[in-house]
C-alpha cells in the first residue's frame, strides 16, 4: 500500500488540501490532482525547465520537488501569471514577439522570465540568457524568447514610472496643501 501524507497549498492564490501519495512529485499533483496542465511534463530530471513553477517566489522545476516537500508553500503556475483575465505582460510580450512558437516550453520559459523579472526588474541581455538557461526550447527560438523578456522589461519600467510619477506628482500637490484634479 502507498504510504499518503495530506499537504496544503496556496496555488495561483487559491488554498487547496489534497492526500498525496508521498512519492508523487510536485509536477504530478499539480497535473493530475490539481488540473493544472500548463506546467508541462517533459524530462523528468529537471534538465529542460518545460516544469518550472515558483514555490515562495523561487524557480524550480517541480519534477525534482516532492508534493511533500511544497506542503504550506505559495505555488504560481503559468495558469497564475494572468490577473483578473488579464495576460501577464510577459504572456503579452511573447505573443507580441512570436516567441510561442510550438508552445511546449512556454509555460516554464514565462515563470522562469517572471522570476528574473521579480529579481533583475531592468534586466540586460546577458541577464536573461543566464536567467532563462535551464530552460530548453526544441524550436531553437531564444532569439525571441530573449527579445520578450527584454520588451515585457521595458513594458513594466515604463508602466512603473508612470505610476511612480502620478503618485509623485499627487504628493508634491498633498505637500502644497492642493488636491490631485480626477
Amino acid at each position: 500500500m502507498t504510504a499518503t501524507r495530506r499537504i496544503e497549498l496556496t496555488v495561483n492564490g487559491r488554498a487547496h488540501a489534497a492526500d498525496v501519495a508521498v512519492h508523487h512529485t510536485l509536477l504530478e499533483v499539480l497535473r493530475a490532482d490539481l488540473g493544472l496542465t500548463g506546467t508541462k511534463e517533459c524530462c523528468l530530471v529537471g534538465e529542460c525547465g518545460a516544469c518550472t513553477v515558483l514555490i515562495d517566489e523561487v524557480s524550480v522545476d517541480s519534477c525534482l520537488v516532492l508534493a511533500v516537500e511544497a506542503d504550506g508553500s505559495r505555488v504560481t503556475t503559468v495558469e497564475g501569471l494572468a490577473t483578473d483575465g488579464r495576460l501577464d505582460p510577459l504572456q503579452e510580450a511573447f505573443l507580441e514577439t512570436g516567441a510561442a512558437q510550438c508552445g511546449f516550453c512556454i509555460p516554464g520559459q514565462l515563470v522562469a522570465a517572471r522570476a528574473l523579472l521579480a529579481a533583475i526588474p531592468q534586466p540586460t541581455r546577458a541577464d536573461v540568457e543566464d536567467g532563462l538557461a535551464g530552460n530548453l526550447c526544441r524550436c531553437a527560438g531564444y532569439e525571441q524568447i530573449i527579445e520578450a523578456v527584454l520588451l515585457a522589461a521595458s513594458a513594466e519600467a515604463r508602466a512603473a514610472g508612470t505610476r511612480g510619477a502620478g503618485a509623485l506628482a499627487a504628493g508634491a500637490l498633498a505637500a502644497g496643501g492642493l488636491e490631485p484634479v480626477p
